[in-house]
């Protein structure tokens, strides 16, 4: 089973990540995870083909996990508007 330092490494690299967070939402056994990921290469793609990129980035470790949760897959430019909205 991946770790949470393992997911969030994967994801930074391979989708040239400015932002990642991981959580571990099975109890801290690595089966289950949660992402949040603001990467540039989702420009101009829309929600599925995103999620797509993000469980890709993931390999050969998706067999060994249960479920992925993406709470966010955003653009920098997209989280940032996010972030003012908030604020």
């Amino acid at each position: 089973m991946p770790t949470v330092e393992q997911v969030e490494e994967m994801l930074r690299t391979v989708l040239e990540a400015s932002e990642v967070t991981v959580t571990d939402i099975s109890g801290n056994c690595g089966e289950s995870f949660e992402v949040s990921v603001v990467s540039k290469l989702f420009a101009g793609k829309p929600v599925l083909a995103r999620h797509r990129l993000v469980h890709g980035a993931m390999g050969d470790e998706m067999a060994n996990i249960h479920a992925l949760s993406i709470k966010k897959a955003l653009t920098p430019e997209q989280n940032e508007a996010a972030a003012a909205t908030a604020a």
